[in-house]
């Protein structure tokens, strides 16, 4: 495992994604590159520690892809120069976080893959669970791989399957039949652009129409930045092909019953941007109903409903609709500084809270506050904020969470750590309370998760400990996930 890993998880006490990908085919042969910037810029709460971009032409030499990728937020990395260069009708984009595997930028994506049959550049957002497996089959027959990431053996099995079959879709077809867990891919080939999604539908994935440009990409909020109608979403166990003649090709041999798909929750908890809609769901009703579910659950007499921004606000806000108690702005947040868990050290951590937060006192002083926030992983970052709502004057702090207590961790591409780091694990909820110094606290009732999709199927393993699929007998986690 690498050391930088383990830094990174034990000083992390929030949850994140892994990644967002978006791919863009413009028909009318308008350079693409400036718009997947657009695009990353709206999917960077995705991930902030690397993006990268590639493109082609689709007209010009077969297999000549222009890739730029570097360390650090889209804004950072690409400047108006190096993306004029960048010259090309198709291309691919993503925004990384690491949960595994080291946070450099050889594991930056898109990968770039040249081979006999031309070139792939492919952006994975997902984590397999059989990747090891997947790997050593390439290795004992001569594969050298040049990152850490389950992405490039999705690369090379997919290069592979090119050579026995006729199209570059149905070779990813076959790729993914053999891959187990979670994967939301976008693939450019010389001449197509297609996207592939699980069989269950852990991670997001949508298609788009701008003029006669197609894109797919991981949220619908990354088309209304760019100024795309949604066409619809990639279903789950789909492969879907964008070719030169305009048409949307589908292939939906690897797709499950219905019954049997499993969407990650926490896609409509914290993950995606609340204003997009993933599989047809609001996720910004998904969370004030998750406020509201809270508000009739856990009722508790207070003066002012808040919110732990960002992720926090609209569940406060459906909380403070469904209790009649006002809702108001208790913290102000330095949207430029960096998220916490990059903090190499806890004293760090702890210090950077209040760097990122600030409480308004007038709005607290004296009065009974209900504090909604989004999950509490380890209770550090919780636990601190609690306090900084008493030395603020707040008479009474009650803590609510719109998701139930996290009991296991997650195989499929969320960095939730192992049970014995988690402040759920072996607590009661009063033990938790005290531990964070509330007067009361309060979780979603596991009950409730089904209510916010209207009745999608979801993965709730990380709260149940019952997952979709047979989890890895060990914890691959930290070696070849994205």
């Amino acid at each position: 495992m690498d050391n930088n890993l383990v830094m990174n998880t034990e000083v992390c006490d929030e949850i994140h994604e892994e990644c967002g990908v978006f791919g863009i085919y413009d028909l009318d042969r308008h350079d693409v590159a400036s718009t997947i910037y657009y695009g990353l810029f709206a999917l960077q709460h995705r991930g902030q520690e690397s993006c990268g971009i590639a493109v082609s032409d689709t007209y010009g030499p077969k297999g000549k892809v222009q890739s730029y990728k570097g360390m650090g937020l889209a804004n950072e990395v690409f400047t108006q120069e190096n993306l004029e260069k960048m010259k090309g009708d198709i291309g691919v984009g993503h925004v990384r976080y690491s949960t595994a595997g080291a946070s450099t930028i050889e594991n930056a994506q898109p990968l770039v893959l040249n081979y006999v049959k031309g070139t792939l550049a492919l952006a994975h957002n997902g984590n397999l669970i059989n990747a090891n497996e997947l790997r050593h089959d390439l290795e004992y027959t001569g594969a050298i791989f040049q990152t850490t990431i389950d992405s490039e053996v999705i690369a090379y099995h997919i290069a592979r399957e090119r050579l026995k079959t006729g199209t570059v879709e149905e070779a990813v077809r076959r790729a993914a039949s053999k891959m187990r867990g979670a994967y939301s891919l976008v693939v450019m080939s010389p001449r197509k652009l297609i996207g592939a999604r699980d069989p269950y539908g852990f991670k997001p994935l949508c298609i788009g129409k701008r003029d006669n440009a197609y894109i797919i990409t991981s949220e619908t909020c990354a088309l209304d930045t760019i100024g795309a109608e949604f066409v619809r979403d990639v279903l789950p166990g789909e492969v879907v092909t964008i070719s030169q003649d305009g048409q949307i090709s589908s292939d939906t041999s690897n797709c499950l019953p219905k019954g049997q798909e499993a969407r990650c929750i926490f896609e409509y908890i914290y993950f995606a941007r609340p204003d997009s809609r993933c599989d047809g769901i609001s996720i910004y009703e998904s969370r004030t109903r998750a406020g509201a579910f809270l508000a009739q659950d856990s009722p508790v007499e207070a003066d002012l409903v808040v919110g732990v921004p960002e992720s926090g606000n609209p569940a406060a806000q459906g909380y403070a609709m469904a209790s009649g108690i006002p809702y108001g702005t208790a913290f102000i947040k330095n949207g430029y500084v960096g998220r916490t868990f990059i903090k190499p050290k806890q004293s760090s951590r702890e210090s950077s809270v209040r760097i990122k937060l600030n409480v308004l006192k007038k709005s607290v002083e004296g009065k009974r506050i209900i504090m909604i926030d989004d999950s509490i992983v380890r209770g550090t970052t919780s636990g601190r904020i609690v306090s900084m709502l008493r030395e603020a004057g707040a008479k009474e702090v009650h803590v609510r969470i719109s998701s139930p207590p996290f009991l296991w961790p997650c195989y499929f591409g969320t960095d939730i750590p192992a049970r014995e780091q988690l402040i759920a694990y072996n607590k009661t909820i009063d033990e938790i309370c005290q531990e964070l110094g509330a007067d009361s606290l309060g979780y979603l009732k596991v009950e409730r998760l089904s209510e916010l999709v209207d009745g999608l199927p979801i993965c709730k393993g990380c709260f149940t400990g019952e997952y979709p699929m047979e989890p890895p007998k060990e914890d691959i986690r930290g070696e070849y996930e994205k």
